[in-house]
């Protein structure tokens, strides 16, 4: 199992093996005066030639240790940007405001609208809308890991910028308020009931919230799988919709959950849980259709998430909606069904610890650091009120 050393140690290995985020030679051109930047992000920009006025606009947001540039191109979204003809804006996290470069999804004071991170990608949007000429009726946002749980915080901020969403090894809004936090749902998941996590999203009157797909692996020990499960749960209840699926397709590489809504023409929301995947953004690279290039947490798999993200959000000429009866595997019998279990996915939680985050944090240390070492981390939690 891997614990908080690991994903630590991770997450600093990565930093230092992709360098300071440069745009050379990406195509990328980085806007340094963009409007209200209350978050300090850095806005980078990648738009075809002679793209002109009214083209879709992607908003794609890096993990942690990756760049904007970096993250948009290696998922494949710069080739899909010339294909199809949109504009993609690559936020960029620094180093001055998060040591690993993961943008803040759990820090409160960033993931409010009107503060901080969220407030500087969308006046991103904004500029894009005002000087590019983007159409303001078809923005769309994605994320990995912590650009994942950063998506899921856009989205729920400023429900009425974003025409829908894509969230891959993210997180529920809300999740954490702190680092210890954001370490104990990112090994337990967020265990809280449908209706708990749907009170967190706010509300905005007469504002229906955007479609949304999400993706994940089964092998992920980074971001705890049933975290996926609570991100469905979550804005399905906020939206009015049973927490259960309406349909579940069984194939070969996922298992893919439905939420279509009463009389909904698309999916209002769907889970992808892949088989065999463990953290990162699966990509098929290979062949004439193929896209992005695979690296440290983009994993070659076989299944293109972006170009299927592109096709659910109708950017890539395809059915906005892939027809269940279209795919080959085992449909299930039609009607409600539970989602995926935070049991079947997810490391069972501690129980030989004391309660709280720092009790987690310490059942994932256990036995990776010097039992002396562990005592003193152990009192400075009690100390700081995070043990009991």
């Amino acid at each position: 199992m891997v614990g908080l050393g690991d994903t630590t140690a991770m997450l600093a290995k990565r930093r230092r093996a992709s360098g300071s985020g440069s745009t050379k030679g990406s195509g990328f051109r980085e806007i340094e005066e963009f409007g209200f930047n209350p978050g300090r992000l850095q806005m980078l920009v990648y738009a075809p030639e002679h793209l002109g006025s009214g083209a879709p606009l992607v908003v794609a947001l890096h993990g942690c240790g990756q760049g904007g540039a970096e993250y948009a191109s290696r998922a494949g979204w710069t080739t899909l940007a010339d294909r199809h003809r949109f504009a993609v804006v690559a936020p960029q996290q620094t180093s001055a405001n998060n040591p690993n470069r993961c943008f803040n999804w759990f820090n409160p004071a960033d993931v409010v609208r009107g503060q901080g991170e969220v407030a500087s990608i969308a006046a991103m949007v904004d500029w894009m809308i005002k000087t590019e000429g983007c159409d303001p009726t078809r923005i769309y946002v994605t994320g990995l890991s912590a650009g994942g749980a950063m998506t899921i915080a856009m989205l729920a901020a400023y429900p009425d910028v974003f025409d829908a969403g894509a969230v891959i090894a993210g997180l529920p809004y809300g999740a954490a308020e702190s680092v210890l936090g954001a370490m104990s749902a990112m090994q337990w998941g967020d265990g809280r009931s449908s209706a708990s996590l749907a009170a967190d999203v706010p509300a905005m009157a007469d504002q229906s919230l955007p479609r949304l797909t999400i993706w994940h692996g089964q092998a992920d020990h980074v971001v705890a799988p049933s975290n996926a499960d609570a991100i469905a749960r979550q804005w399905a209840t906020a939206q009015g919709l049973a927490p259960e699926t309406d349909d579940i397709v069984e194939t070969a590489d996922r298992t893919r959950y439905v939420w279509h809504g009463v009389g909904a023409r698309k999916a209002l929301i769907e889970l992808n849980l892949i088989k065999g995947l463990g953290h990162g953004a699966p990509l098929s690279t290979k062949g004439p259709d193929g896209v992005g290039s695979a690296g440290p947490f983009m994993l070659e798999t076989g299944v293109s998430s972006t170009s299927e993200i592109a096709a659910f959000w109708g950017l890539a000429g395809e059915p906005v909606d892939m027809p269940l009866d279209a795919i080959q595997g085992e449909r299930l019998s039609p009607g409600r069904h539970k989602g995926p279990t935070a049991d079947a996915h997810s490391p069972p939680h501690p129980k030989s610890v004391s309660d709280g985050v720092g009790g987690q944090v310490l059942a994932a240390l256990s036995g990776r650091i010097p039992a002396s070492v562990e005592k003193i981390i152990a009192r400075a939690f009690r100390g700081a009120g995070l043990t009991k």
